[in-house]
């Protein structure tokens, strides 16, 4: 199968190992690799015809949401990114997929299936009208893969934390603190409502305005003041509280 298949990728790493998984399913695909915005602006107008777009969001010379601003494909996109904030401007673009790094094998198969099913070659090319019909119908059937990892920038380095090893996320300002199980911070730029539609609605519990709870994180909970609730953490028997409207959902989401 001939697909042309335009990949929007800086980093060299991350460029190579997608390259190599669409190679092993579309074989005979022509790949162009683009690695700016702005080499992405002169291929699309030159090169209006891709069958499919893989997307990186944040590029070293802007983020990929101004150049789809500015022209949009007409071809569904695929996105790939360490940021989990840009779900509602992957989706109001021609977004069908939305693949967070470091994704494996099985990640990267079900997006592509998930085209494959959709678009066949000889029905590649949509017009905005069409292409935004499937997109919609899409996003009611796609089942919601959560985040694993928090992409922690600190200087000129970033690291990976597991979700699963978060006893609770905690809103300051701008900022989401992350407390690990050595009660060590870790900030980056985000914020609560965000963190809460990627991560597992079974592992993590909002308590209230400011914090969400890991569910392994909890030793104990008792009557506080009023019907708040004081809950104790399994580590070093730190206590957070619940807010009063959010105590009843607190116990039900505990017994569940």
């Amino acid at each position: 199968m001939k697909l042309n298949i335009c990949v929007i990728e800086d980093e060299q790493q991350a460029g190579e190992k997608l390259i190599g998984m669409i190679k092993k399913v579309a074989p005979e695909a022509v790949i162009t690799w683009l690695r700016s915005i702005q080499e992405g602006r002169t291929h699309l107008q030159n090169n209006p015809k891709s069958d499919l777009i893989f997307s990186d969001i944040e590029l070293l010379d802007g983020n990929v949401f101004t150049l789809y601003n500015e022209i949009t494909p007409d071809c569904p996109i695929i996105f790939s990114t360490a940021y989990n904030n840009f779900y509602t401007d992957a989706f109001d673009t021609n977004g069908i997929a939305y693949l967070l790094k470091p994704y494996n094998k099985q990640q990267f198969n079900n997006a592509w299936e998930k085209y494959m099913k959709l678009f066949s070659p000889k029905e590649s090319t949509f017009d905005n009208a069409q292409l935004l019909n499937v997109i919609q119908e899409i996003n009611k059937h796609t089942k919601q893969t959560y985040k694993k990892t928090i992409t922690i920038k600190k200087r000129n380095e970033s690291y990976l934390l597991k979700v699963e090893d978060i006893l609770y996320f905690e809103a300051d300002d701008d900022y989401i603190i992350a407390w690990d199980r050595q009660l060590k911070k870790h900030m980056f730029l985000d914020t609560l409502k965000n963190i809460e539609e990627v991560i597992d609605p079974n592992l993590f519990f909002k308590i209230n305005r400011s914090e969400l709870i890991n569910f392994h994180s909890i030793k104990k909970f008792e009557p506080y003041i009023k019907s708040r609730l004081a809950i104790t953490l399994t580590i070093d028997n730190k206590v957070l509280y619940t807010s009063n409207s959010r105590s009843a959902a607190f116990k039900s989401w505990l017994e569940r």
